[in-house]
């Protein structure tokens, strides 16, 4: 019952306006309606937060590329800036060429019961999966959230997963350490879940770019918001809190330092593959337009697929992809790196203070504070 409860708390929670959890505006090209990943049609999201007692701060984040992703199958690559970590299923998809499977976010040693509760979904909505048409490989990509929650716990159930994907839905949607990003922090701040959009102008096709990220990497000294070295304010300052007790040991190396990082990229563009493997590999100079260096022992995995070219299981292709040649490639390049930049800004701002296991607390980045140190 509090699995359930927690589920419904994050679904229905609405989201504050884009304007109102991200004040500045970073970047040359608009964002959507919505600043979200959700601004590409057709695309949909939903999270399970679980916070139970003084130990548990983890969940799961979905995005659905449409309401039936196995029998519309959507043109899709995987890139890989830093391997220490795991994303399920993208050896299949790059193999492919397609996305058939929801994307699922959680924490590191939740990947197996998440993958459950995917199959499942699948199987609850389509019968023949496994006996008449063939077997899904979910992807399921992780960040290690073990700093302020009991990962052992491995709190995250299969029955947890049918609800959330069940649930997923277009429009706004929570966004900070909700969901895949409840235990996360970046650059020594509360952080998890962001999200951003770019609109290209009507002469390079009006597409739509959305990047929806879990954030959970960097180190405070490295941390830059619109080219401003902001960590560098926060030296001393705001600095997570480690409990004094005997027997605890703070990490000082490796992922529960370095974390990681997950990022999705969703257009309404009609690219293919070996286009959309390009468009993933620029979410990493958006990553690095916040600072982040994607340290040895960090997990930066990328995926980003394309809603319009699809691969329906039933035969044919739908939407001829664009030529790789046009400035409107260009023009998605920009439109990524701006959305990967502004959705880590947006984790940052959308996170709240947050207390978990062992006692230890994130603090939250106050924009008030970091508003004057931005370039104008």
């Amino acid at each position: 019952m509090r699995r359930f409860i927690a589920l419904v708390v994050a679904l229905a929670c609405c989201a504050l306006p884009a304007g109102a959890r991200t004040p500045a505006t970073f970047g040359t090209l608009p964002s959507g309606p919505l600043d979200g990943i959700t601004d590409v049609p057709g695309v949909r999201v939903a999270h399970v937060t679980k916070v139970e007692g003084t130990t548990i701060r983890t969940g799961a984040t979905a995005v659905v590329p449409n309401d039936d992703v196995w029998y519309q199958r959507v043109a899709a690559a995987t890139y890989d800036l830093n391997g220490n970590g795991e994303m399920t299923g993208a050896h299949w998809v790059d193999e492919a060429g397609f996305l058939e499977v929801p994307v699922v976010l959680t924490n590191t040693l939740n990947v197996g019961r998440v993958d459950d509760g995917v199959v499942s979904w699948l199987i609850a909505k389509h019968p023949a999966i496994g006996r008449r048409e063939d077997v899904p490989l979910p992807v399921v990509a992780e960040c290690d959230d073990q700093g302020i929650n009991d990962i052992q716990a491995r709190a995250v159930h299969a029955d947890d997963v049918v609800a959330m994907l069940g649930a997923a839905k277009p429009g706004d949607f929570p966004r900070g350490n909700v969901g895949a990003g409840t235990g996360m922090r970046a650059f020594g701040f509360a952080a998890g879940i962001g999200s951003a959009s770019r609109v290209l102008p009507k002469n390079m096709g009006g597409y739509t770019v959305g990047v929806l990220v879990n954030v959970n990497t960097g180190s405070r000294s490295e941390l830059r918001i619109d080219g401003a070295p902001v960590g560098r304010a926060f030296t001393h300052d705001l600095l997570p809190v480690y409990p004094r007790t005997a027997g605890y040991v703070a990490p000082t190396h490796g992922r529960a330092t370095d974390g990681s990082i997950i990022i999705v990229v969703a257009t309404d563009a009609p690219l293919d593959h070996t286009t959309l493997r390009d468009i993933a590999k620029r979410a990493g100079m958006g990553l690095a337009r916040t600072g982040a260096t994607s340290h040895v022992s960090s997990g930066d995995l990328f995926i980003a697929f394309s809603t319009t070219h699809r691969y329906p299981r039933d035969g044919g292709i739908t939407g001829p992809p664009l030529d790789s040649d046009t400035d409107h490639i260009d023009a998605l390049f920009t439109a990524t790196v701006e959305a990967t930049e502004s959705a880590i800004d947006d984790a940052l701002f959308s996170a709240h203070t947050i207390t978990g296991n062992r006692g230890v607390t994130y603090y939250h980045l106050p924009y008030d504070r970091v508003a004057p140190l931005l370039r104008h």
